[in-house]
């Protein structure tokens, strides 16, 4: 892994060249431009308040506008990572006729792009923090290796999905529906202590409770949206126990995926 860290170093300013020309292309063509990038996580927040209103979800000590808003925000960074990033080989088949470089710097590109959105987001959740009275402690600076790890995680899924794609293009549009799915197994409509209340404490699955548990925290989202909650909103660490099977799970998949991005590497210009 080294050696491949070393080698996206080495082509940086390609990187930032396809970055910013992704960027571009964007919003070139879109009226409200980046106000798209701040519309979104409103957009699914007012739902989330509004469905809330019905069914009367808990959100503890944390207004609960602010806490969907976080889980948000980090949510939508990985959608929109993967989206992107599936498509990223298909969609720059020109240049990989014409040249060779390492094809994983698309992916990555891809990736690395969404922190642009990221970090609107971000500031506007600062803004929240301060209309509703929350103050950043220095837990906060968990917030960056958090958001590392969600990196890693769109990385896993992009790697494949983005080769898979390459032969079979049903993939782009079936990453979209399992995203769907895989936000509400993830503590964003309701918060991850909920869960924990309704598995680890009441036992709602039997005996079979605490197994169902670190199933749902397979997830890696699971763990890393309630860490990113807890280190911005509740002045608290990490929530490890959430982390750990996720964080487990990103370990062993990224470096499969990785090589099985570089077997289907060879044949990109044959089928693309």
């Amino acid at each position: 892994m080294i050696a491949v860290a070393q080698n996206l170093y080495d082509h940086r300013e390609l990187i930032a060249t396809l970055a910013w020309k992704n960027v571009v292309l964007r919003y070139k063509q879109a009226y409200l431009g980046l106000a798209w990038t701040i519309l979104k996580p409103i957009v699914l927040m007012t739902v989330f308040v509004i469905v809330r209103s019905f069914i009367g979800i808990p959100s503890g000590s944390v207004p609960y506008p602010v806490l969907a808003f976080a889980g948000l925000a980090l949510w939508i960074f990985l959608q929109e990572s993967i989206s992107e990033g599936t498509g990223s080989i298909v969609s720059n088949a020109v240049l990989i006729r014409k040249i060779y470089f390492p094809r994983e710097i698309f992916p990555v590109t891809a990736v690395l792009t969404k922190l642009l959105e990221f970090s609107i987001s971000f500031t506007l959740l600062l803004g929240m923090m301060a209309w509703f009275g929350i103050t950043p402690t220095w837990q906060s600076l968990w917030a960056l290796p958090l958001l590392l790890y969600v990196i890693l995680v769109s990385l896993c899924v992009v790697l494949v999905g983005s080769a898979l794609n390459v032969w079979y293009r049903d993939v782009a549009a079936a990453i979209p529906v399992v995203l769907s799915v895989l936000m509400y197994l993830s503590p964003l409509l309701y918060p991850l202590r909920l869960v924990e209340q309704k598995l680890l404490v009441d036992k709602a699955a039997g005996p079979w409770s605490d197994w169902v548990y670190v199933l749902y925290t397979l997830n890696p989202m699971a763990g890393a949206i309630d860490s990113f909650q807890n280190a911005m909103l509740r002045g608290l660490p990490p929530n490890w126990q959430a982390l750990l099977p996720g964080a487990v799970l990103v370990a062993c998949v990224l470096p499969v995926s990785y090589l099985l991005f570089k077997r289907a590497e060879a044949r990109f210009t044959d089928v693309i």
